[in-house]
């Protein structure tokens, strides 16, 4: 891949166009760190705080990164012509491959929100050659039922998409309480999201089915991700309940549970134990942190919980408060 790779490309796809965003250069034979937007965001306003972080950038100076934006997403994309098919969540896993082909990655880690990382997760089981790991923030693994999809139906011709979008970044609490952070999001949804193309993403997403998986030996021809997983959820975040589920069929042996301070610190452990992050890089985060490793297997299904500050998700998506994280 070619330095002058870096900056804006719109890549062709079996299922329409994505707008990526390359950052720096390949690092040898390291994987690229590939993100994922949830819906109602892009890839500046779910990453960019997070990327732009300190410590985070003591990271990404060992990987290159690719921002990719949901079809129609990214800041001033054009409307979509009235009957455009949006596509399915199969389809939008479908086409990350061409974009790792594209640039000529060997494989990457995902970093996923919310619909993001529903994607991530469709994309690992459908390709796992081309997935080393995955960061997954508040996954919902279930579709929803037809009384959910028909309330959400209901609600979305008496409310505005913003309206509509965020109870699905932000908790009940954090609608009421913490409304200076939720108006910033509604202005920046306004300003810098087509509605018109949010509304077919969101639609799409609302009708996902069931991401196929179960932990080995659970059900006959069970699947399951391949690749060690990093789960986040915010405390009290909607999507809290799918995320413990989400945990539950992955395999125990890729899965431990880290109390980390900062969603850097848990990352850059994450990246360490595939080892690509040098222990020279860990010094530093070692004195200042005390970490707990706990095996998934002797926790019986128990969360572990780690009480941080309000910036402990350092902007990624509304991810904020208490993290919970599996890896």
């Amino acid at each position: 891949m070619p330095e002058c790779w870096d900056g804006e490309h719109d890549v062709e796809t079996p299922y329409g166009m994505l707008h990526v965003v390359i950052r720096g250069a390949p690092k040898g034979n390291k994987p690229a760190i590939l993100t994922y937007h949830d819906v109602g965001l892009n890839h500046k306003l779910c990453f960019n705080p997070f990327f732009h972080n300190e410590d985070m950038q003591e990271i990404t100076k060992h990987f290159v990164v690719c921002h990719v934006d949901a079809p129609g997403q990214q800041v001033g994309a054009p409307q979509f012509p009235q009957g455009y098919q949006y596509p399915t969540m199969d389809q939008l896993a479908g086409m990350l491959p061409t974009v790792v082909e594209h640039f000529g990655f060997k494989s990457i880690v995902g970093i996923g929100v919310g619909a993001g990382a529903f994607v991530l997760a469709k994309f690992a089981l459908i390709f796992p050659d081309l997935v080393e790991g995955l960061v997954l923030l508040n996954i919902d693994p279930n579709g929803k039922g037809w009384i959910d999809w028909a309330a959400s139906k209901l609600s979305g011709l008496t409310s505005t998409i913003p309206d509509i979008v965020l109870p699905h970044l932000f908790s009940q609490e954090e609608l009421v309480s913490n409304t200076e952070l939720v108006q910033s999001y509604r202005q920046q949804i306004n300003n810098n999201v087509n509605h018109f193309n949010l509304q077919l993403f969101w639609n799409m997403y609302g009708s996902r089915r069931d991401l196929e998986m179960n932990r080995s030996g659970s059900a006959l021809n069970s699947k399951t991700l391949k690749c060690p997983v990093m789960l986040v959820v915010g405390d009290n975040a909607p999507a809290e309940e799918g995320v413990v589920e989400c945990n539950s069929k992955l395999d125990p042996t890729n899965t431990t549970f880290l109390k980390p301070g900062k969603l850097t610190e848990a990352f850059k452990y994450f990246l360490q134990g595939m080892g690509y992050m040098p222990s020279a890089s860990m010094t530093r985060l070692a004195r200042s942190r005390t970490a707990s490793l706990t095996s998934a297997g002797s926790t019986d299904g128990t969360r572990s919980r780690a009480c941080t500050n309000s910036d402990s998700a350092e902007g990624v998506g509304a991810v904020t408060q208490t993290m919970e994280v599996s890896c």
